[in-house]
């Protein structure tokens, strides 16, 4: 498929520089055209190879060529919708008049020629944005979460959330040191990040961490592994790293807090595997921890995969907090929908979802199998049942194309509220 669209817009480009007087103009574009056609293809293979064209070119020449591969893809898509449109009004003409020469009228060729144009422009203009602006405009979002059974001396409990850092040519030190101070600002009880620090092998782990070190709670920064860290086999020196710095991450652990006389239990594993990876499992999710759950109190788990929110839920976990998803990084609003590439992998894209919590669960969904999880409550809709609630933040960083458009990177604050009664 990218050699189809890269062929198409290539050749498009081709006949147009045909049209120019013969001569060295003409000779230059076209050998412009052919290098810009090779910085995209080797684009794609220098993760393949070290990122050895990245430290020969430089980071600027890829960015363009990364932020083109998937513009041009939406650009294609754009024009392809116009030439339809197209066929589908001079057909319409061509069955009105009876005459073939319908079809071809200047006028209305002029205007869908124009309006190819307009549309296969706008995804390029949309990435621009999404580069320069959209992926550096940190948000707060502050959610009240209603938890069964809190303690009275919970109530009101704040905890920051960051989530997906990926610190590395897009996220660099001082974007994170921002977010941090964003954090710190909220004056949480609690901090936790939940995964992803990193991209790959040989991004700065230490750094990222150093930097996450400067969060500041009462009663402390907790963490987990995400996926990226499972692939550059770094979850150990995560683990080392967080506690040199006086923090911990939880890898199939749990941990008692208490404040202001209550406790909650707070637990933490690595990445949870799931159909959408390679490898497979051996038991159900969350299996590690089935003996770490609290009845005497409520529990709070990180988990960066959101897909483990069905297990949770079952198991009687009060409040899952993950990442994962990077709210799709581009959203679009059609009709009242939300498309966004995150739903290939989940329907917990971003924001508060509840279940029905422990064996409630099951026979509720068995109730409701079309359950639309975009509504918060659709799930959840017994009363008198006892809800589990996951919150997947946005996180702060970007993997794979460099952009942001209406899934802004987020900073949460979550407060911990008694359920109103129903």
């Amino acid at each position: 498929m990218v050699y189809a669209i890269q062929r198409f817009w290539f050749l498009r480009a081709w006949r147009w520089i045909a049209t120019f007087p013969p001569g060295a103009a003409q000779i230059l574009s076209r050998s412009v055209l052919i290098g810009l056609a090779i910085l995209v293809f080797a684009s794609l293979l220098d993760p393949l190879f070290g990122r050895f064209l990245s430290r020969l070119v430089g980071r600027a020449p890829l960015t363009v060529a990364s932020l083109w591969l998937v513009t041009s893809l939406f650009a294609f898509l754009a024009v392809k919708s116009v030439d339809g449109i197209e066929w589908l009004t001079n057909r319409a003409a061509q069955l009105r008049s009876g005459t073939m020469s319908a079809q071809h009228n200047p006028s209305r060729r002029t205007f869908f020629r124009y309006a190819a144009v307009l549309a296969g422009g706008a995804p390029f203009l949309a990435a621009t944005y999404g580069f320069a602006a959209g992926r550096l405009c940190y948000t707060v979002e502050r959610v009240d979460v209603p938890i069964p059974n809190l303690p009275p001396e919970l109530d009101g409990l704040r905890i920051a959330q960051l989530s997906d850092i990926h610190i590395g040519p897009y996220m660099p030190p001082e974007e994170i040191a921002r977010a941090v101070d964003m954090a710190n600002e909220l004056e949480p009880h609690l901090s936790v990040v939940t995964g992803d620090f990193i991209n790959g092998h040989g991004d700065p782990l230490d750094t990222c961490i150093a930097e996450l070190s400067r969060l500041r709670a009462p009663l402390g920064v907790w963490g987990c592994n995400g996926n990226h860290e499972i692939y550059a086999e770094a979850e150990t020196d995560a683990q080392r790293l967080f506690l040199e710095k006086g923090m911990r991450l939880l890898r199939a652990e749990s941990a008692v807090i208490e404040h202001n006389g209550g406790r909650f239990n707070l637990i933490g594993v690595d990445y949870q595997r799931d159909h959408m990876t390679s490898v497979e499992r051996t038991g159900p999710m969350l299996e590690e921890i089935e003996r770490m759950v609290r009845r005497d109190m409520p529990n709070i788990l990180l988990s960066h995969n959101p897909n483990s929110f069905h297990r949770a839920a079952e198991l009687g976990i009060e409040l899952s907090l993950a990442g994962h998803t990077h709210g799709g990084q581009v959203k679009f609003e059609i009709v009242d929908h939300d498309i966004t590439p995150a739903r290939l992998i989940t329907p917990f894209v971003a924001g508060l979802y509840r279940l029905p919590i422990g064996r409630n669960q099951l026979s509720a969904l068995s109730r409701q199998p079309s359950a639309n999880a975009d509504d918060a409550e659709l799930l959840a809709t017994d009363r008198g049942v006892p809800k589990a609630a996951l919150y997947v933040n946005r996180g702060l960083g970007t993997l794979g194309f460099p952009v942001r458009l209406g899934a802004p990177p987020e900073i949460t604050l979550l407060t911990l509220r008694k359920p109103r009664p129903a």
